[in-house]
């Protein structure tokens, strides 16, 4: 089980802050092709993965990070100055 948080318009989407997910992703890539499965919301949130940075155990990394080992991945949208 790992928690799966969304921020800015990824959570407005998807229509959550946050959720637990049973998975069997071993990169973060491989979550976001599960949840994309699940219902069209994910698929809109997710269509561009180059708009998003991800987050696992709040450290950013890439998309084929594994995940092996994590508690929480974090989507955004990247962060503008100001």
């Amino acid at each position: 089980m790992i928690d799966v948080m969304y921020f800015a318009w990824v959570r407005e989407r998807i229509g959550l802050p946050k959720e637990q997910v049973e998975t069997d992703a071993v990169t973060v890539n491989d979550l976001v092709a599960e949840l994309v499965a699940r219902e069209e919301r994910y698929a809109a949130a997710f269509a561009d993965t180059a708009a998003l940075r991800v987050a696992i155990d709040q450290e950013l990394t890439t998309f084929d990070a594994p995940l092996a080992g994590a508690r929480e991945v974090a989507f955004f949208p990247p962060m503008t100055g100001g």
